[in-house]
């Protein structure tokens, strides 16, 4: 509990926390108790990284570490596009000099004047896939969380799209088995700095 209460004081400032802790279906934990096996149908697609989404991607984390605050970003071939909240337009121009920053001029953003909903994201990110967005999935154990990460990492290994489909109590998936895609997808995630990380910058 005091893990969670860390978390969301590190995140959100000092709130009053109301957490419930609820235990899982007595018939799905019972279900998955000899081993995992995937627990919904779906589908799940993982793209190779492009050398111009490794490049805005290196940019957002440059410009975020000077300006941890909302940005949007585009990299269409040469020409780069910067909105940047709670920042000098002039002073961002200092560094990327060919950069169209701020179109509309400088803007504050922020939770409370600019709030969307979750996931609601544009179909550039996260190198192109299905949901063209955040994962879904609740745990690890969800095939739209593991399966997804799996996708997308043998994408970047292969250097090929990967499209995959999975239904309710496979425990194989693309010849390896669903416990293995689970493994990975947490290896992963612990390389990246965990779930808080992977909130914030997503899989790449």
């Amino acid at each position: 509990m005091n893990k969670i209460k860390n978390a969301i004081k590190r995140i959100a400032g000092k709130i009053k926390c109301d957490i419930v802790i609820v235990p899982q279906d007595k018939h799905l934990s019972e279900n998955q108790s000899k081993g995992y096996r995937c627990g919904d149908n779906g589908i799940f697609k993982g793209m190779p990284l492009t050398k111009e989404q490794q490049e805005l991607s290196a940019i957002a984390r440059d410009i975020y570490s000077f300006y941890p605050y909302d940005g949007k970003y585009i990299l269409d071939e040469a020409r780069l596009i910067i909105c940047q909240s709670n920042a000098k337009s002039a002073k961002l121009r200092e560094k990327y000099e060919v950069a169209e920053i701020n179109p509309l001029g400088d803007w504050t953003g922020g939770t409370n004047v600019d709030t969307g909903a979750t996931n609601r994201k544009l179909g550039s990110d996260m190198a192109d896939s299905v949901t063209g967005g955040g994962l879904h999935g609740k745990d690890l154990s969800k095939a739209d969380v593991s399966v997804n990460i799996y996708a997308f990492l043998k994408a970047q290994r292969t250097g090929k799209s990967v499209s995959l489909c999975c239904a309710i109590g496979d425990d194989t998936i693309d010849g390896v088995p669903y416990s293995e895609i689970v493994k990975q997808a947490k290896e992963y995630i612990d390389s990246i700095g965990g779930f808080e990380k992977f909130a914030e910058w997503g899989l790449f």
